[in-house]
């Protein structure tokens, strides 16, 4: 099985607060966070967008 290509986030401030990324050939993206880098979400394109859009216009905040 071949290793998922993780890419750290460009705003990581630590080796110990990261979100890294992966874009898979399936067309998954897969999330994970440096301190639980076994537990991974598995998401779409299409997903991932719908969910930072409504996180930048403040859609989530009632939450």
């Amino acid at each position: 099985m071949p290793s998922t290509p993780w890419q750290k986030s460009s705003y990581c401030a630590d080796s110990s607060n990261c979100l890294h990324l992966a874009a898979l050939p399936d067309h998954t993206i897969r999330i994970r966070e440096s301190e639980a880098p076994h537990t991974v979400v598995t998401t779409t394109r299409n997903q991932l967008g719908l969910l930072i859009a409504a996180i930048k216009s403040g859609g989530l905040n009632r939450l």
